[in-house]
This record gives C-alpha cells, structure tokens and sequence, in this order.
C-alpha cells in the first residue's frame, strides 16, 4: 500500500491502526477504489478515496468493508470504524487523529493482541411456546383453563396468557444465561451480551479473548454447554475484529473522539 493522498477529496474510512504497520497491505476498497493509509504520530487511519457522500449498505460495500478488516485483523491490532463513516478530506481525517491520538493509542493497547469470538444460544426445540408450557406448570394450568371450556377465551385472557409466556421466557433466558457467563468468565472471557434476536434464541454473547486463546475458549463454550440438555444448541462464530469493544466512537463532522 503507498502512503499517499488519493486525488477525491473524501476519504472512506474503514479501521484505525498502528502506524507501524501502515504500507503493509494492498487491496481495493469500496468503489474499486486503492486502500491508502494517514498516519499521524503512532496511529494510522485506513481510507479509500471516495466521491459519494454516502454508501449504500449493498452487498458488494458491505463485503468491501468487512473484507478489509479482516484482512488487517489478519496481522495487527484494529479498532474497527463502523460501516459508511465519510470525512470530508485528507485533512480532516489527519486533524481527528492528532487531536485524539491519547485516546486512540489507549484504545488499540486494550485491544492489542485479542479477538472478538460469538456465541449465541439457542432453544432447539420445534415449537418455543409449547416447550415453556410443557416445562411450567403454572402456564400450563392457565392454558388449560382458559381453552377448556366450550368457549375459546376472551382477548383480555389471551393478553394476560402471552404475558405470563414472556416473563417465563425472560426468567428462562436469564436463569440460562448466567450458567454461560459464570463458565465463560471463569476461563478470563470478557463478555459483552447482545438482544436475542428472536423467541427461540436464549443468548447472544460478544466474546473478547485473547489470540491465543482461542482453543481455551473453545473449550470454556464445551463445558458450558455439557451444563445443558439438548433442548439447547450451542454455535460459535470468529474469530472477528473487536466491535462490541471498540468503547470510543468517532464523529468525523465535529472532528473529535468521545467514550462510550
């Protein structure tokens, strides 16, 4: 990669790095466009020039950004910027990186040397509703009372039904949840929980863990999930660039960092 300033005035952004490592890859970014490096001080900001002002979340931008992370991931320590972030200018990306380098520099030590590993649990079972009334006697004694008439039940009944399912959901998932975490914590994973994504999935955990650590992290998911019957399914993805733990965001208009 030649460190260079690309003739369109906008640079994309895809990742803050090391500048030690800046000049080390060669790849075509988003819009065909060459990958170049800014560096300033002990940091370096992956860019691709770029005339747009925004891009569009279509599948080949999509896999031009993911794929150039990973490609750095590959060799260095990066803090990941979030798909579509534009700056103005060389100068604007350059004037980021020398007002917050302290913060910037903080945030790759943290990181150094670690991946990001997901874990997500999940319900196995053909019909969640029927497993949580099977498995709760209290739901299922109010589901045979409400549909045990001649009658079907009122709405209000329903209502109070669906409700009674979701806190036992809730619970189930909770109760569930701090089984993995207390095995996972336990062999130093740091974990960052995400929302379930839908009735059947019990948790989706952001794992941090060091590189080498991944067959220990492995193992710490096996004996997680030796804790569970098979009304349960384990599945674990990565490794991946650090973006549940990348605790600073960038806001290239106003030209500063701030913790979050």
């Amino acid at each position: 990669m030649n460190i260079v300033k690309p003739s369109t005035p906008q640079r994309y952004l895809y990742a803050i790095t090391d500048a030690s490592q800046a000049g080390k890859w060669e790849n075509i970014g988003i819009n065909g466009a060459p990958v170049t490096t800014i560096v300033e001080g002990p940091i370096a900001a992956v860019v691709s020039g770029i005339a747009a002002k925004r891009v569009r979340p279509e599948r080949a931008n999509l896999a031009a950004h993911n794929g150039m992370i990973k490609l750095l991931m590959q060799d260095c320590t990066v803090l990941p910027v979030a798909f579509g972030t534009i700056a103005d200018s060389y100068q604007a990306v350059q004037d980021l990186l020398s007002k917050n380098n302290a913060i910037l520099v903080e945030q790759l030590d943290s990181l150094r040397g670690k991946i990001e590993m997901g874990l997500r649990v999940r319900f196995d079972v053909p019909n969640i509703y029927e497993y949580i009334v099977s498995t709760h006697r209290d739901l299922r004694d109010s589901r045979d009372t409400a549909y045990g008439g001649l009658q079907q039940p009122v709405r209000g009944t329903k209502i109070e039904l669906g409700g009674q399912f979701d806190r036992l959901l809730t619970e189930e998932r909770e109760t569930h949840a701090a089984t993995v975490l207390q095995v996972l914590s336990s062999h130093g994973v740091e974990i960052k929980p995400n929302p379930p994504r839908n009735n059947l999935e019990v948790m989706n955990l952001a794992c941090l863990i060091k590189r080498d650590d991944l067959k220990t992290f492995e193992n710490a998911v096996l004996a997680a999930a030796a804790q569970f019957d098979n009304n349960f399914a384990f599945d674990f993805t990565g490794p991946w660039a650090p973006h549940n733990f990348v605790r600073v965001e960038l806001n290239i208009k106003r030209g500063h960092v701030t913790r979050r």
